[in-house]
């Protein structure tokens, strides 16, 4: 699945391993958590080496329904009791007063990677008997025992880029397969999930042609990219999304974004589909908003007719001007109201704007919609350390890099440099907000005035 996680109610847990013809069992989350924390660790170590238990614990449940992980194999349960597998579960046994405590307070919390939205794969291991490339429980009693948080105690094992995400809503935890089949003609949430998704397994499967339009519209080009991916696959090629085919996609998707790993690259929250309401209109705030006024600001570079928005995350009446301007340019109601339609339109435009737009590092280049950080490879990088470099020339402080194209540690190292130089929180990770200082700052120095950012002579729009 794609967009942002949520606590689910219940999750079902498979009473051995998957293969097995063992019971499943249901229950409420929060108990599920106390039951596996309680057959896990001790409640009498320090109250840091539990809570850091138990967020790892949360975490890799939240992991396995985030990613459908049994769902997409064609189970019908969520996780396992298997320690090989999964993690303890014991039905009916005892909960120890210190975790229920510590789980009543905490459930609806998770780790993930800074820039990501999938709770990360937390692997843990007891330390002793066993060890593996994760969190030690018993090793967490010693860090604990020095004065180390939850979250430090955490970083030691994930890494110093982790974040615990607090007061995550819980909701209805159902299969991510809609109930009936897609076709050509239907227009449903769930298809920006499904275009999303073979997009990305595109780029490790060539053949599977691009979308160009990530838009919710099952057309001809979405079902030429289903039926390339069937045939890859050995599933009738029909061009319709039925569970088998919506399943196997989904479980593709998991294997290439290599979800289930601790270096998993994660799904950016620019990359994932992020639920817009049924109407946005003067007075909404919050995400939603500072999403649609993004796509406007750059909409609006490109489309005189267009008045940019500024990214406050308040749908204020500079934000409905925009909008009017862009419904009476593509020929919609002037309602500067951002309806389904509405919405659409706008992001089938700003796509059409990024595929079209020439990767030239002497015009300010448009955010590439995913998190760069250490690990990645891609021409975004090169030009970000092209960037950087010329910047250095100004601001000694901030380190030169090689325009390898592959994201290191010196080039961490700058882009930490430049986040401290500029008041940006320095965790080394390029998203939406760095990768716009960096390209005003280099523009201001390149060109001598405020960036003019998608002005690129000879190239114009044309609404139709």
């Amino acid at each position: 699945m794609t967009g942002e996680p949520f606590i689910p109610e219940r999750i079902t847990v498979h009473l051995g391993t998957p293969d097995s013809n063992a019971s499943n069992i249901t229950l409420d989350f929060p108990d599920y958590i106390k039951n596996v924390a309680s057959s896990e660790i001790y409640p009498t170590w320090p109250d840091s080496a539990l809570r850091a238990n138990i967020y790892a614990i949360i975490t890799f449940a939240l992991n396995r329904i985030y990613t459908e992980w049994y769902r997409a194999r064609g189970y019908d349960f969520d996780i396992t009791n298997s320690t090989q597998y999964d993690q303890a579960f014991f039905e009916g046994r005892n909960i120890f007063d210190s975790v229920n405590n510590i789980v009543d307070e905490i459930f609806n919390s998770y780790i993930r990677r800074q820039g990501a939205i999938e709770p990360l794969f937390a692997a843990f291991c007891n330390g002793t008997t066993t060890t593996c490339n994760g969190l030690s429980q018993f090793g967490t009693v010693d860090l604990a025992n020095q004065g180390l948080t939850p979250l430090q105690i955490l970083k030691e094992y994930y890494g110093d880029d982790i974040e615990i995400v607090t007061n995550v809503p819980v909701a209805t935890n159902t299969p991510s397969y809609p109930g009936s089949p897609i076709e050509i003609g239907d227009r449903r949430t769930e298809i920006f999930t499904l275009q999303t998704q073979l997009n990305r397994i595109s780029r490790n499967y060539p053949l599977i042609p691009k979308i160009a339009a990530v838009d919710g519209f099952y057309g001809e080009d979405t079902a030429n990219s289903v039926r390339t991916f069937q045939s890859i696959f050995n599933l009738p090629q029909t061009g319709i999304v039925d569970e088998a085919t919506w399943y196997q996609i989904a479980y593709i998707y998991i294997s290439v974004k290599k979800l289930a790993e601790l270096n998993s690259e994660g799904l950016s929250i620019e990359e994932a589909f992020v639920p817009i309401p049924d109407r946005l209109s003067a007075g909404s705030e919050g995400e939603a908003v500072r999403i649609l006024q993004y796509h406007l600001a750059v909409i609006g570079a490109y489309y005189q007719s267009i008045q940019p928005a500024q990214i406050t995350g308040l749908y204020d009446a500079a934000t409905e001007t925009s909008v009017r301007s862009f419904q009476r340019t593509f020929g919609l109601p002037e309602t500067g109201v951002v309806d389904e339609s509405t919405w659409d339109s706008i992001y089938s435009a700003y796509a059409g704007i990024v595929e079209s737009v020439p990767l030239e590092e002497d015009d300010v280049v448009l955010y590439p919609g995913t998190v760069l950080r250490e690990g990645i490879t891609s021409e975004y990088v090169r030009v970000l350390q092209n960037y950087l470099t010329e910047i250095h020339n100004t601001y000694p402080a901030i380190p030169a890099v090689s325009t390898t194209g592959y994201f290191g540690p010196l080039t961490r190292e700058s882009v930490i440099a430049f986040q401290n130089q500029f008041g940006l929180r320095p965790s080394g990770i390029v998203g939406a907000q760095t990768w716009d200082a960096i390209t005003s700052v280099w523009s201001d120095l390149k060109f001598g005035f405020d960036k003019k950012p998608f002005q690129n002579p000879g190239y114009t729009i044309t609404a139709t």
